[in-house]
């Protein structure tokens, strides 16, 4: 046996950190400090995805939102955020995991409050087709078969 990894194992520290957001501002502004890992793309996942996402103290993972055709899936792997949902809040740390159903009108996101960065592991499905809808926001967001848009809620883009 071999210490030396090759597909289809890899280190997470090998592939790529993307910070920042795609949001249209000023909404990008909570999430500019968070870093992701395309750990899916790196191993040539087509169905669903896996980030592994770092969050700094005072980073949120998003803009509270919820997907019509994507499921979601977070597994706190260090440290600790909080999980904000139209429920309230609730504190999840190593070894909790939170799951959001597609068509769940339940928005949520994830905030570290702590002095401590966090990572989270973070699994959703691909649908070629898709609708975000952000309810704290003038912001919704529609992928479909490629074209992906950021649209105010009246249906006018960014």
């Amino acid at each position: 046996m071999t210490d030396e990894l090759r597909p289809p194992a890899l280190d997470p520290d090998s592939v790529a950190r993307r910070a920042g957001s795609s949001y249209p501002a000023p909404f990008d502004r909570p999430c500019t400090t968070r870093e992701r890992r395309a750990l899916g793309d790196a191993l040539g996942l087509g169905h669903f995805g896996v980030n592994l996402l770092t969050l700094p103290p005072g980073a949120w993972s998003a803009q509270r939102h919820w997907h019509e055709n994507e499921d979601e899936f977070v597994y706190v792997l260090e440290g600790e955020v909080v999980l904000i949902t139209d429920a309230g809040e609730q504190r999840l740390t190593p070894g909790m995991a939170a799951g959001f159903p597609a068509g769940h009108r339940d928005g949520h996101h994830l905030v570290n409050r702590s002095a401590r960065p966090a990572i989270v592991l973070e699994v959703g499905t691909r649908a070629a087709r898709d609708r975000v809808e952000y309810p704290d926001i003038d912001l919704t967001f529609e992928a479909s078969g490629g074209t992906d848009r950021f649209l105010h809620k009246d249906g006018q883009p960014y």
